[in-house]
């Protein structure tokens, strides 16, 4: 069974894997958020990101401001 941590790291990994898929920096999605009227800075986007206790508000707002249509979820069973 998954801790919380499990679930925290899947999900900053999959903000990651998506920003690097994208060659995409916490500065460039700090300003893609802004972009979409969810304003943010490089500083807290990586602090947010880092920590991984974010909600899913912000990983839904991060999807959509790198144009994320479509989410693989890997369960790793």
């Amino acid at each position: 069974m998954k801790t919380n941590r499990d679930w925290q790291a899947q999900a900053k990994g999959i903000i990651r894997a998506e920003l690097k898929r994208r060659n995409l920096s916490y500065a460039d999605l700090a300003e893609r958020l802004t972009a979409i009227g969810v304003p943010e800075n490089e500083k807290n986007v990586n602090n947010k990101i880092a920590r991984g206790g974010f909600t899913a508000v912000f990983f839904l707002q991060c999807m959509e401001a790198v144009g994320v249509k479509n989410v693989q979820l890997d369960s790793g069973d």
